[in-house]
């Protein structure tokens, strides 16, 4: 390679110049490494896009607008649903379905949300005509309450004098497009359906919430795929809603177009009609057609995929996550993991779950961390954190080498006298307050002869 490849093309240098000249504004001056003016949307490992839910996602972009990892997630939520409750995975006393939440988070008009489920719904009426017993419920027209949730899926009930027959089938996929609706809805006294999707996600049976209402649901298997703008989510999302366990429950993921084509193609219904039927062997492995049987199908980890998930259980899936808003929305990562490794195996049409699923769920995970952090995270914070982390991981490698030091023979010897005070006793605080505690603090009494007050002293816990 020249020297010469370094150098800009007449038309950059013209820019570069053309940047050089530009006019400042009174004393402002602009930080161009500031991490406000620099950050990078979200990007998703190629390996999320897995097997059958790959090949949808592919199908779906080609030729199109449509973000491919939102197809997919929209996808799995669907394939999530129409799986039920016959297929569990028990995980000390709790026995784990397929459920997924799903909400795609992008900009109006870039994100493509509206499209990023057309496909899915072509595919479950292509999976309708070859054989309806296997397509769960489709709700599209919003949720309002819990009364009305638990309506779409209830146990039979009287009206006047006329006895309702049940619904049998538990298997309930409601699309939000506009999920803004369901946020402004958790915002009005007494309304009760953030409580029952909460419930729903947990697979509780929806009771009636109040002596007169007689509507009630057991047994739900609902699945949700959600859109809607960051500024929308940032609005509305409240600190309550953030931190009692209902946005931690969403699958959320930064998705928008991915090119730009004035004129899309659709995606031919051979390829529909193909896709459907692929969705159909998995749907038919698991015996999804049996809606009155709950949790006849087991699934276990292999010894490589237990050996991975407590390696990232132990590690990434719970460093780096502080005990704020953005550590509520991400507390539910270990059960979103195992539930995606579910689908990732099943669509294998195995019951075993294997390494190779556990990193496919475990690059969504990664994914959906990042989203989070970009919405809700501003640039800024986002680099303090990770410096935190940084500099947490030099105190944990030198009190490994060391046993115990002070705090002034971390900042001396560990730092150099280089980092200030306060963000040591950050990442200090960052060790002793992760779940368990990674450092230990101890008061020490100086000797008897030596003045002063008791020395704190840290270790590795």
């Amino acid at each position: 390679m020249h020297n010469s490849d370094f150098l800009p093309s007449p038309t950059a240098q013209g820019l570069l110049d053309g940047a050089k000249a530009l006019p400042s504004f009174g004393d402002e001056q602009i930080d161009d490494d500031s991490p406000d003016t620099h950050r990078n949307a979200p990007q998703p490992d190629p390996i999320c896009l897995y097997g059958l839910v790959g090949d949808v996602a592919r199908a779906g972009s080609e030729g199109t607008e449509t973000n491919a990892h939102a197809i997919a997630a929209n996808f799995m939520a669907y394939l999530s649903c129409a799986i039920g409750r016959g297929v569990y995975l028990p995980i000390g006393n709790t026995r784990h379905h397929t459920r997924l939440f799903c909400l795609h988070i992008g900009r109006s008009g870039r994100g493509r949300k509206g499209d990023a489920v057309s496909l899915v719904l072509r595919i479950d009426a292509a999976l309708r005509a070859i054989d309806d017993a296997f397509a769960p419920q489709v709700h599209r027209g919003g949720l309002s309450t819990r009364e009305g949730l638990a309506a779409l899926i209830h146990d039979g009930y009287r009206q006047g004098r006329h006895d309702v027959p049940a619904i049998e089938d538990k298997r309930l996929w409601v699309v939000e497009s506009e999920f803004a609706n369901v946020l402004h809805q958790g915002r009005r006294d007494g309304n009760t359906l953030s409580a029952a999707l909460r419930d729903c996600w947990d697979g509780i049976d929806l009771k009636p919430a109040t002596k007169s209402n007689r509507v009630y649901a057991s047994d739900p298997h609902v699945c949700l795929s959600g859109a809607i703008s960051p500024i929308e989510l940032r609005g509305l999302m409240s600190a309550r809603e953030m931190s009692n366990g209902f946005a931690n429950r969403f699958f959320m993921i930064w998705a928008e177009r991915a090119r730009m084509l004035p004129f899309p193609k659709e995606t031919p219904q051979a390829v529909v009609e193909h896709l459907a039927r692929r969705t159909l062997e998995v749907l038919a492995f698991v015996r999804a057609d049996r809606h009155d049987e709950c949790e006849h199908l087991k699934m276990e980890l292999s010894p490589q995929a237990q050996w991975r998930y407590a390696q990232l259980y132990r590690g990434e899936l719970h460093d780096g996550v502080d005990d704020g808003a953005i550590g509520a929305l991400l507390e539910r990562s270990a059960p979103m993991l195992l539930r995606l490794a579910m689908l990732m195996a099943l669509t294998d049409l195995q019951t075993r779950i294997d390494a190779q699923h556990i990193d496919a769920a475990m690059a969504w995970i990664r994914h959906a961390t990042a989203s989070v952090r970009f919405v809700f995270v501003s640039a800024a914070e986002d680099a303090r954190l990770v410096q935190v982390l940084e500099l947490s991981n030099r105190v944990l490698v030198f009190l490994g080498e060391h046993g115990q030091a002070t705090r002034s023979q971390i900042s001396t010897a560990c730092f150099r006298g280089k980092v200030p005070k306060a963000r040591i006793d950050t990442s200090l605080e960052h060790l002793l307050s992760a779940t368990p505690p990674k450092i230990s603090v101890q008061w020490v009494e100086r000797p008897a002869d030596t003045p002063g007050t008791p020395t704190r002293v840290y270790r590795l816990a």
